[in-house]
């Protein structure tokens, strides 16, 4: 069966995840996660994208990123990031063979309330999977940029995100109010359907206008197969 094409935008934010093949991990110590900070800046940067959230896990990656012109820039950019550094990982651990699954999975994200749901749910994966008991006890995610200030040269804010405050100080401050209630199961769901199904995370709207720009469907369809069409004699 062909491979569903991605749902790629100029300027639309990506929600993406790329898992160890057979979930293996793909970060064993702080060494392998900085080689791998160090190739996605490099990689964003030269392929014109603009990372918005990431957090590194044991054996995932999570990234919220535009692509400032060209669709694919996505692509081009983990596919770069993925070569160089399996090799890495390969050499220092003396292993041969695939690192990450095949294909990573993504979805478009609309603005407003899903896009900062995305970064919510990125940033709190560590405290999900009970490695921390708060985002900012976790070294390995874009947290500490978005929500304290910390200086990340990864991170690119969204225009959205700007528009939290008037200042830096009121920005920092209101992102983490998005930290201090939990993050609603349902949109949890959604966020993993639509990433895992390749689809978009957004309102009706913007999943018709979507689809009108790109001559695709954004929803997923009913499970179960087609019915058989029936002949009749004439």
């Amino acid at each position: 069966m062909a491979r569903r094409a991605r749902l790629l935008l100029p300027g639309t934010p990506l929600h993406l995840i790329q898992r160890g093949n057979n979930r293996s991990v793909c970060f064993a110590d702080s060494e392998d996660c900085l080689t791998y900070l160090e190739l996605l800046h490099d990689a964003s940067r030269d392929c014109g994208v603009d990372v918005h959230a990431y957090v590194l896990m044991t054996n995932h990656v999570h990234l919220l990123a535009t692509p400032r012109v060209d669709p694919e820039a996505i692509s081009a950019m983990m596919k770069r990031i993925g070569q160089r550094y399996v090799q890495r990982f390969n050499r220092r651990y003396q292993r041969t063979g695939t690192l990450f699954e095949g294909r990573f999975r993504s979805c478009l994200v609309n603005e407003a309330h899903y896009l900062l749901g995305c970064h919510v749910y990125i940033e709190l994966n560590p405290v999900r999977a009970g490695m921390v008991q708060h985002p900012a006890e976790y070294r390995w995610s874009s947290y500490s940029s978005n929500a304290q200030g910390a200086p990340d040269p990864i991170i690119t804010p969204h225009a959205l995100t700007l528009a939290l405050g008037k200042t830096q100080a009121e920005r920092q401050e209101a992102y983490r109010a998005l930290f201090r209630h939990h993050l609603d199961s349902g949109l949890i769901d959604q966020i993993r359907q639509v990433t895992h199904s390749g689809l978009v995370l957004g309102t009706p709207r913007f999943q018709q206008q979507v689809a009108e720009l790109l001559g695709r469907s954004t929803i997923p369809g009913k499970p179960g197969r087609k019915p058989r069409a029936t002949t009749t004699n004439a």
